[in-house]
């Protein structure tokens, strides 16, 4: 079996640290690095719901895409959620590894996995990393729709390929419009419609929409807008990473157990929707 340090080593040369942005907190959080690894759990969010996961499936390593601490802290006091869910982890041998924004940019990241799930053809990057000259890594993807859908059908698809949420999938603009090309972004995407006005797609898909930003999207284009939930648009990633390590474990002869958690942490968890609202 590895040791923890070397499966950290692989999944950092998967996404390495540096590639994150600079407000971000990626890496490994909790872990002795001599511990044996034997079985590896994927998900986005590391809460108590998927720490406790962790513990009953006998995991070893847990790599979540949101930071456990974004921002410093001073305690890990488990009176505190966050300060549970460090407490748990260490009385039960389970190390924790983030990769947040180094995911997003990386080839593949986020974002393919996004666009995968919807079979949708990749392109290239919505905003390229200047220090890839091969062009390939950065956030969001340009896609191709191959054949052309309806925004409506776009959202259909959207709706039925990607976990179910309360949310679901908002539309903002005319529903029958015809998509050539899409951009996609994993997360929240709504600091990045002028790189998606720049690359003349027929519509973004993405999480996070807020009210102003969409208003003045659509006043200053017919940019079709696609907003699903936050955790929904970033979970076909783990199924993208696991089998990535799963690969990795197969070279390296470890014979890891590699896991995705399929427990909706999406924070919303219902939807009533106004009487006469527009479908």
């Amino acid at each position: 079996m590895p040791r923890l340090s070397e499966v950290i080593t692989a999944l950092e040369n998967l996404w390495p640290a540096e590639r994150a942005e600079s407000w971000d907190a990626v890496g490994t959080v909790v872990g002795e690095p001599d511990q044996e690894v034997t079985r590896v759990l994927f998900a986005v969010d590391p809460v108590q719901e998927i720490v406790d996961e962790a513990v009953k499936l006998g995991a070893d390593l847990l790599v979540t895409h949101h930071p456990l601490y974004l921002r410093g802290t001073t305690t890990v006091a488990a009176s505190h959620f966050k300060g549970r869910v460090v407490h748990t982890l260490i009385k039960n041998d389970i190390a924790l590894h983030v990769a947040h924004t180094n995911a997003d940019s990386a080839d593949p990241g986020v974002s393919d996995a996004l666009a995968g799930a919807l079979d949708l053809r990749v392109v290239g990057p919505l905003v390229p990393d200047p220090t890839d000259t091969s062009g390939r890594r950065g956030l969001g993807r340009v896609c191709e729709v191959d054949p052309p859908m309806t925004v409506r059908e776009l959202a259909a698809r959207a709706a039925e390929r990607l976990p179910a949420t309360a949310q679901g999938i908002r539309v903002a603009g005319d529903p029958e419009a015809t998509v050539r090309t899409i951009a996609v972004s994993g997360g929240s995407g709504d600091s990045l419609f002028d790189q998606v006005r720049a690359v003349g797609v027929d519509a973004f898909l993405t999480a996070d929409l807020r009210h102003h930003p969409v208003s003045e999207a659509r006043a200053h284009s017919p940019l079709a807008l696609l907003d699903a939930a936050h955790w929904a648009t970033e979970w076909p990633w783990c199924e993208l990473a696991a089998a990535q390590l799963d690969e990795i474990s197969d070279r390296h002869g470890w014979d890891l157990r590699v896991h995705v958690s399929r427990t909706v942490t999406d924070p919303w968890t219902s939807h009533s929707p106004s009487p006469g609202a527009p479908n």
